[in-house]
């Protein structure tokens, strides 16, 4: 074999090494493309492609980092729904069949008395008996008994509707439909209007306050709540519960046992501030044989009326304590100078001349009464409608 052929079976060789060097050179520093770097879930897409299978645009987007970006805000939690109160005018007349349930005995009773054949002075004596049953009290009940004597006498009557027309009218003569009732103060054209809500313990009197606040929404009226009973565990809760159904607002202090004083204070200059209508001001329940106590709600009402003045002050009387919620009105009467009554559980037990006793006695005028345990079950008196549910059976 030549030399120049063996040169060229070397250099041939030499040329073949070097060939498979690089190529191997250059597979060895390619990797592979690992688009995840830890477990991927099953629906997982490796980078750069979508949902659709598009591949990732990176590079022809490189120039519009600048471009905006749209951030979807949360929905905002939808408002809370809040109730909306029975109309007021006519809730008296709706709720009279459970006041008539509760006092069919008394009219039946009266009614059977006056129809009779012969009246004579046993069955005055039993018709007084009634009356006096029905705690109407021992005065009214005396005069409504005379005044039914001349008119049987001078009438003569013994038609059971007539007797009960005149029954009727003597009746309302006791009830009294010349007092006012007002029971939403005169507006002040700077400030609100102050209602103090005064009642021992166990008469309903924060319940009633929550559906009073209805009432005033009700009547469209911009409403603010005190809770100035701090005596009472949970009684601002309670409160602010009821006010929170109307969308009512209510100030209240933090500490068990603050100074009633200045919660009262401090919730009619939130009521200025917030320009309401109304300001109520719920009071603890005090016990009317604790002069302590006593004296707490006059200085609720000294110290509100450096602020503003307490247009009303409603007394919260549970009817079916009968003669002995006069006892209680009277001493909070001469403390707080009450201006009306609220008479609570007249449905069920309850005697209904129990509202011609407390007028009398106090001078005060029964203004709402409640008849049930629902959140609308409170409704403005109306002399007329109450004395037809008396007789009505």
């Amino acid at each position: 074999m030549s030399d120049s052929l063996i040169l060229t079976i070397i250099i041939v060789a030499v040329v073949a090494v070097v060939a498979i060097g690089v190529i191997a050179f250059v597979t060895k520093g390619r990797k592979p493309k690992t688009p995840y770097t830890s477990e991927r879930d099953a629906d997982d897409l490796p980078t750069g492609q979508s949902a659709e299978g598009d591949t990732d645009a990176a590079a022809d987007t490189a120039g519009a980092s600048d471009a905006p970006v749209v951030v979807q805000e949360p929905a905002a939690p939808a408002a809370p729904q809040l109730d909306v109160p029975e109309p007021v005018q006519g809730r008296l007349a709706r709720l009279r069949a459970r006041l008539t349930k509760s006092n069919n005995m008394f009219s039946k009773g009266l009614l059977a008395l006056l129809s009779q054949d012969s009246i004579d002075e046993d069955v005055w004596e039993e018709i007084e008996e009634n009356l006096l049953m029905a705690d109407l009290g021992t005065e009214p009940a005396l005069e409504l008994v005379d005044a039914l004597r001349e008119r049987v006498k001078i009438e003569g009557s013994k038609d059971p509707a007539r007797v009960k027309a005149m029954l009727r009218e003597e009746l309302l003569k006791l009830v009294d439909p010349s007092l006012d009732r007002s029971y939403l103060p005169e507006p002040h054209p700077d400030r609100p209007s102050v209602i103090m809500v005064v009642g021992v313990n166990g008469v309903g009197k924060t319940t009633t306050i929550g559906k009073m606040a209805r009432v005033l929404v009700a009547e469209d009226k911009d409403v603010l709540l005190g809770a100035a009973d701090t005596f009472r565990a949970a009684a601002a809760e309670q409160l602010a519960t009821w006010g929170d159904r109307v969308g009512v607002p209510t100030v209240r202090s933090e500490i068990d046992g603050a100074d009633p004083a200045s919660v009262a204070f401090e919730a009619v200059s939130a009521g200025i501030d917030q320009e309401v209508d109304i300001v109520m001001i719920d009071t603890a329940g005090r016990l009317q044989n604790k002069v302590g106590l006593m004296d707490e709600l006059g200085k609720i009402k000294r110290v509100v009326e450096k602020k503003a003045t307490i247009d009303e002050v409603l007394l919260v009387l549970d009817a079916t304590t009968g003669q002995n919620g006069l006892q209680q009105a009277k001493v909070f009467s001469e403390v707080v100078n009450v201006s009306g009554i609220v008479l609570t559980k007249l449905d069920g037990t309850a005697k209904g001349g129990i509202v011609v006793a407390i007028q009398r006695q106090l001078g005060v005028p029964v203004k709402l009464v409640g008849l049930g345990e629902g959140p609308d079950d409170l409704a403005p008196f109306n002399p007329e409608d109450f004395v037809d549910a008396l007789l009505e059976g």
